[in-house]
């Protein structure tokens, strides 16, 4: 008989991934049992407080460490965020530093479990591609934004952290019409052994969520970046023209990651 033993490492690897699935399952449970019985209830500085504590937390699961530069630029008066986009975890990862509501593509909406826990969050899903549809929901963030932040993602969709795909400017709109700031954040995941940029997030292609929280667990030794960035105040005169805010937010992100 031919038995194959399994490496005690690996036992202890396997095990030790079993008991992190576990913690973080319970967590995500505790997290909808946060929404349904005391979201209803507590004023917005509260919530903010819960989420912030929910996200810290999901972060250590995962085995993540949180870096933030820049972080007194940022101010406490209602501005529009824009962003690159790597992976589920940026969101988490913007939270665990000051909760912002969100502007995330529709597909989210479906996710199990968290795609409920993000609209319970007050997150605005969009269409992408549907132009009526990005015009309601610009309606939609101008109403928000005259309480409270709201972070883009401007490039549509999520790529490997390297670059910065175009950004595309409707949403830009609602900050136009408000006439609050822009303020533009440069997302960055590294393996801390390497110090070098990491792949290991990017949620990216056909890639499942289960199979990128697996993906993720199995390094566990990750850094994210997140730098901010002021509204540009050397062009005020572009400042009524979303077209020219989407270029110069996407400039100064692409700038920073090629250095």
């Amino acid at each position: 008989m031919n038995m194959k033993l399994q490496h005690p490492s690996n036992r202890d690897a396997n095990q030790s991934r079993i008991v992190l699935w576990l913690l973080i399952w319970a967590h995500v449970i505790g997290g909808i049992g946060t929404l349904l019985i005391q979201f209803p209830f507590s004023a917005p500085s509260v919530k903010d407080v819960l989420i912030k504590r929910w996200s810290k937390r999901l972060l250590v699961l995962f085995g993540i460490e949180l870096k933030i530069n820049n972080q007194s630029i940022v101010p406490d008066t209602p501005y529009l965020l824009a962003s690159n986009h790597i992976s589920w975890m940026d969101i988490h990862a913007i939270n665990a530093f000051k909760p912002i509501r969100f502007v995330a593509k529709s597909e989210v909406e479906g996710w199990p479990i968290f795609g409920w826990m993000a609209k319970q969050l007050g997150t605005v899903f969009i269409q992408r591609g549907n132009s009526r549809h990005a015009i309601e929901v610009v309606g939609n963030m101008i109403k928000a934004l005259k309480k409270e932040s709201i972070c883009i993602f401007p490039e549509g969709t999520s790529t490997d952290g390297f670059a910065v795909r175009p950004f595309k400017a409707n949403l830009f709109e609602s900050a136009v019409i408000s006439h609050v700031p822009v303020y533009s954040l440069a997302i960055e995941y590294f393996d801390k052994k390497t110090e070098l940029r990491t792949e290991t997030t990017a949620f990216i292609g056909d890639m499942g969520l289960l199979e990128s929280m697996a993906k993720i667990l199995k390094h566990r030794n990750i850094r994210v970046e997140l730098t901010f960035f002021p509204p540009s105040g050397g062009s005020p005169e572009f400042s009524n023209d979303r077209k020219w805010l989407a270029l110069h937010s996407q400039e100064q992100i692409s700038s920073y990651l090629v250095l």
